[in-house]
């Protein structure tokens, strides 16, 4: 009877340990298929195929500051205080032309004490000529004496030298007078009125900005590789995406010749510095526009987007494709559908795609997108943008 129990006991432990390890070899079996499937599993992303188009090269600038060359203050030559504008905001004016008039009651009242004082120095002289001719006479006869003669000399060229003193002071009040009118220094359109009637304002005073805004110019900094097709004379588009920015700096409204909401203008180079020819990384670029229908003033724009008007063909690839700032990387897809880290120069950009000088061969596909966590050497499932299927 112990004995049957025995078998018993064995055979139910035999039956438990095998069910637990066929339940461990399941377990496993699960996790390495899991682990297998897992490892096959393709990401799947968005490719392009590295091709060769036009591309017009294209630079967003956050802030332009047009400026004229031929633009400077009108200035007070004297204190005075604004008695009547002749001019208004964007009025046209020649050089000499006048702008504002101004009152000094101390001027009239020094150009009568000057005037008196000419009189009595021509007085003073007068006399002391005729004294020295008097004298002069008598030394001649042997009348009088050489010191007297000399004192009459002395008095007389002393009175010449106040009457001159004198008359340089009353002519200097004339100027002064003059100079209550305040004329435009060159030709152009009045931008800014600085002060209004009635103001006063004191001697080296800007009372008002005048210059020729027919053309403006504007800065911009470029790395080296937006400049590969630009030379002087390169003609480039700005278009102005904020339309608030357009509203006139001082209150003037729009001027004829308006585009709307979204205007563009074009502009020439005019020059660059360093020049193409000579190894650079960072080089000044000076674009000049013409303003003949005076949409714009010197003032800083936002949200401006430079684009050139020749196109150039060359091999390019989506922006997306490229994986950060430096636009050095790009993940090249092989036809086994896994991922390749590789380094690439680029060119330059319309926004949408981007030029490469090196690095990738026409046909090539790069993936496209979101690639944060994309690994070299990892498996992918292609999809290719529209219109780059075959």
């Amino acid at each position: 009877m112990k004995r049957y129990y025995f078998i018993g006991i064995v055979v139910i432990l035999a039956l438990a340990l095998g069910l637990v390890g066929y339940g461990a070899w399941l377990n496993y079996s699960d996790e390495n298929q899991i682990a297998r499937r897992m490892e096959e599993r393709a990401l799947q992303l968005t490719g392009a195929k590295a091709r060769k188009r036009e591309l017009r090269p294209a630079m967003t600038l956050d802030t332009v500051r047009l400026y004229s060359e031929k633009m400077t203050d009108a200035v007070a030559l004297t204190d005075g205080r604004i008695t009547r504008w002749a001019v208004g905001k964007n009025t046209p004016v020649r050089a000499g032309d006048l702008l504002l008039t101004m009152s000094n009651e101390q001027i009239p009242a020094r150009i009568q004490q000057a005037a008196s004082g000419v009189r009595r120095a021509e007085a003073v002289l007068a006399q002391a000529v005729n004294s020295f001719h008097r004298q002069e006479r008598l030394l001649a006869r042997l009348a009088t004496s050489q010191e007297k003669y000399e004192e009459a000399e002395a008095q007389y060229l002393a009175a010449s030298e106040a009457l001159a003193e004198a008359q340089a002071q009353y002519e200097q009040y004339l100027i002064q007078q003059q100079w209550l009118n305040v004329y435009s220094p060159v030709d152009g359109d009045v931008l800014i009125v600085y002060q209004h009637e009635g103001a006063y304002v004191q001697a080296g005073m800007p009372v008002a900005l005048v210059g020729d805004f027919s053309r403006l110019q504007f800065n911009s900094t470029l790395n080296d590789a937006d400049t590969r097709y630009l030379s002087v004379g390169t003609k480039a588009v700005l278009r102005f995406q904020d339309a608030t920015t357009l509203e006139k700096a001082y209150g003037t409204g729009y001027a004829a010749g308006n585009h709307g909401a979204n205007p563009q203008v074009r502009a020439t180079l005019v020059s660059i510095q360093p020049p193409p020819h000579e190894p650079a990384d960072i080089r000044r670029a000076v674009w000049e526009i013409d303003n003949r229908s005076r949409i714009f003033e010197p003032m800083t724009y936002t949200s401006v987007t430079l684009e050139t008007e020749t196109p150039h063909t060359c091999l390019t690839v989506p922006r997306l494709a490229l994986l950060d700032s430096k636009m050095d990387t790009v993940f090249v897809v092989d036809a086994e559908g896994i991922v390749h880290r590789r380094t690439v120069t680029a060119g330059v950009s319309d926004g949408q795609g981007v030029e490469i000088v090196s690095g990738l061969s026409e046909g090539e596909v790069v993936a496209v997108g979101r690639l944060d966590g994309l690994a070299d050497g990892q498996r992918v499932d292609i999809v290719m943008q529209k219109g780059e299927e075959g």
